[in-house]
């Protein structure tokens, strides 16, 4: 088996784990209860629900780590926009008249609009100041997480109003609103990523930001617009949280953040920069709530899940470095 069928078969590693996923999972199912796993229209509505909110964050994250960059604050500020889509439905409906429908948009639009704040801040203080990622957008995720909570005074924000459920858990023709939402973001950055110059700079700068700056990119605007589109993803994740509970929580995307890297490393991105896909992404996604609901569903403690995906990480990493060798390129020693 040459180089390139090996190169091939590791970038399409997260597919590969996801369809040994459900095999095992359909044949404990089969086994244990008698009955189907994937066959489930449930089960699978339910996996497309889980993944939702860690697949927003994944996407705009892609992003970041396929420039070499990383966010640590796509989490809190998820919870920033949960809190204010809340409270500004509300107010909508109590102090402006405005009927559920309108308030319901301007709640919407209100967590993602807050969301270019951290978005903007993170761009600046890395491109212009150039703090590092890790560190700029570890001192974001604090300000955004104090923001958050001192906006919902504490507590979590309950939303009284029916399209806001609506958007969170109706269907379409049997299909959850929030997955077809997460459809259309995924076509529309695939395209930005693959079809665009922004995704064409992307890779560049993630393979050489001095390679970059000589072919005249321009990285410090670049650099920006990446943060401000992982925000703006963080933003729309917050959003859909208050709608699918009908309530917005400051901490609603802590547990989800470590989920949004996870995705985009078992997907296959490099943590170096310079490679990832989409489409990787929307799998590495799909294995974590595969895994998750799974569990579930065969009665296993959910503390398994973080062993689980930690399994899954680690493999993954190792792969990509094995992959990085065989082809030559650099390397962390």
């Amino acid at each position: 088996m040459g180089p390139g069928v090996l190169s091939r078969i590791a970038d399409l590693r997260a597919w590969i784990f996801l369809v040994l996923l459900l095999i095992f999972f359909e044949t404990w199912a089969n086994v244990a209860y008698g009955v189907t796993f994937i066959g489930n229209t449930y089960n699978l509505q339910s996996i497309g629900i889980f993944a939702t909110a860690p697949l927003l964050l994944a996407l705009g994250q892609t992003f970041v780590i396929i420039s070499a960059g990383i966010d640590l604050s796509v989490g809190f500020t998820m919870g920033l926009a949960a809190v204010v889509s809340a409270h500004v439905a509300n107010l909508g409906m109590s102090h402006f008249g405005l009927n559920p429908l309108l308030a319901m948009l301007l709640g919407l639009l209100s967590g993602i609009a807050v969301a270019f704040i951290p978005g903007l801040v993170n761009g600046w203080l890395i491109a212009r100041l150039r703090v590092p990622p890790f560190i700029g957008t570890l001192g974001m995720y604090g300000i955004a997480r104090g923001a958050a909570f001192l906006i919902a005074g504490g507590m979590t924000v309950p939303v009284s109003n029916e399209w806001f459920a609506y958007i969170g858990n109706g269907r379409i023709y049997g299909v959850p609103i929030l997955v077809i939402i997460a459809v259309v973001v995924i076509f529309l950055m695939h395209y930005l990523l693959s079809q665009t110059k922004f995704g064409q700079h992307t890779y560049a700068l993630g393979a050489s930001r001095v390679a970059a700056v000589r072919s005249g990119i321009n990285v410090g605007g670049l650099t920006m617009r990446i943060y401000l589109l992982a925000a703006v993803c963080a933003g729309l994740a917050g959003a859909l949280y208050s709608a699918r509970f009908t309530a917005g929580a400051a901490q609603a995307g802590e547990p989800l953040l470590l989920s949004s890297i996870a995705a985009v490393v078992i997907g296959g991105a490099s943590l170096f920069g310079g490679s990832g896909t989409i489409a990787g992404t929307v799998a590495g996604a799909l294995v974590i709530a595969v895994i998750e609901y799974g569990l579930v569903f065969i009665n296993v403690e959910p503390f398994w899940q973080f062993i689980a995906v930690g399994v899954v990480i680690i493999i993954s990493v190792l792969v990509d470095q094995s992959q990085r060798k065989l082809l030559g390129g650099r390397q962390d020693d």
